[in-house]
């Protein structure tokens, strides 16, 4: 069979890495093209563009860069004809992957939608849309289950793929080396999670690491994402004595991490299932924060919060984002006793809740090759 993926972004990029990893188990001779980064590029797949090429967030950077993005959705179209692909596979990513999948069913190719757009947060309306071009969706979210029942639209839940990799990763000879490395250490650690893009990293990472001259005898490190070249770290990072910066390590950094700070996303709610208290950080340009909050109807930004449905973790917007409140909350996580617990109970019952849909990249790549053979 012929598969043709499309993510946008680092998270999509590790997301479908697993899942070709587990297609490939049952199809031996499954050919893939892909739209990704580094991970998938390991899986020995064919990478059309890699995801730096086309990370875009927020209203008003989607828009200044809308050359790009069309430019990129018509080369993608060529492309997916010129691989007539047995099926396509779309990793959340919305704005791109939507027309993608309008395009896929009106060429006649099976859809397959793998993590679902966040319609319950904003454009709700997008569900007709899903309805009508997409042949299986596949959610990672519990209550997805239910949010598209009320549109009559039946999706098949396969569980979180973050359960797995961390566990997989915590049980690793890698994080037994680097828990022992750090054992003896005299200093708490606190990972900094600036983002995989480099709008939110320049918007944010001056902004956290203002916080750190604040503290003593702790350590700050800066997790750099695949992606992301050197002297866009380094850049920020040279004028601090206590920063140093660990490039494609950002599990190893959470497995000995005391507390972090976290750019909203997925790096949220895997701060959380390795259990290391966090303040998350979200901040955009004005346009792009007031249409958010005109359109957005979620209560929460950060996943931990969202899938819970109550406040777990801080969440530190806009103006509230600022060196001085990054230092107390920090300061909490690190002292504070009873917060700490807390949070790691919390922590716990968050994992319990994801840990039933079982082994979402295996369930997922069962569910795609049994659409493929009806």
């Amino acid at each position: 069979m012929k598969y043709y993926i499309i993510a946008g972004e680092a998270s999509g990029d590790l997301h479908g890495s697993r899942l070709i990893r587990e297609i490939k188990k049952n199809d031996a001779h499954a050919c893939f093209r892909a739209w990704g980064g580094d991970l998938m590029m390991d899986e020995k797949v064919s990478l059309v563009k890699h995801y730096r090429e086309m990370a875009f967030m927020g209203f008003i950077e989607v828009f200044l860069n809308i050359k790009k993005i069309i430019s990129n959705l018509r080369f993608c179209k060529k492309d997916i004809l010129s691989f007539q692909p047995d099926v396509i596979i779309c990793i959340d990513y919305p704005g791109f992957n939507l027309p993608i999948t309008k395009f896929a069913k009106r060429h006649g190719f099976e859809t397959v939608y793998y993590i679902s757009p966040q319609v319950w947060a904003w454009k709700e309306k997008r569900v007709h849309e899903i309805k009508k071009y997409v042949d299986l969706m596949l959610v990672i979210l519990p209550f997805e289950r239910s949010f598209y029942k009320r549109w009559n639209y039946d999706v098949e839940y396969v569980g979180h793929p973050l359960i797995e990799i961390i566990e997989g990763f915590k049980h690793s000879e890698r994080a037994q080396e680097i828990k022992n490395e750090f054992a003896q250490r005299d200093k708490k650690i606190v990972a900094i999670i600036p983002g995989s893009r480099i709008q939110e990293i320049q918007s944010k990472l001056p902004i956290m690491l203002k916080a750190t001259t604040r503290f003593e005898n702790v350590d700050f490190i800066v997790a750099q994402a695949p992606g992301i070249e050197d002297e866009v770290i380094i850049n920020h990072t040279k004028y601090y004595k206590n920063v140093s910066i660990w490039k494609n390590k950002t599990y190893e950094l959470l497995s000995v991490a005391d507390a972090a700070v976290v750019t909203s996303g997925t790096a949220t709610l895997e701060a959380a299932l390795f259990g290391v208290p966090e303040v998350v950080c979200y901040k955009t340009s004005w346009i792009s924060f007031l249409l958010a909050r005109f359109f957005i109807k979620v209560k929460f930004i950060s996943l931990v919060n969202i899938i819970m449905d109550k406040l777990i973790v801080k969440e530190l917007i806009q103006n509230a984002l600022n060196a001085e409140s990054i230092y107390e909350e920090l300061a909490l996580l690190l002292t504070n006793d009873s917060k700490r617990s807390q949070l790691k109970t919390d922590f716990q019952a968050l994992h319990q809740f994801l840990l039933s849909g079982g082994n979402a990249s295996k369930n997922a790549a069962e569910k795609i090759q049994a659409l493929l053979i009806k």
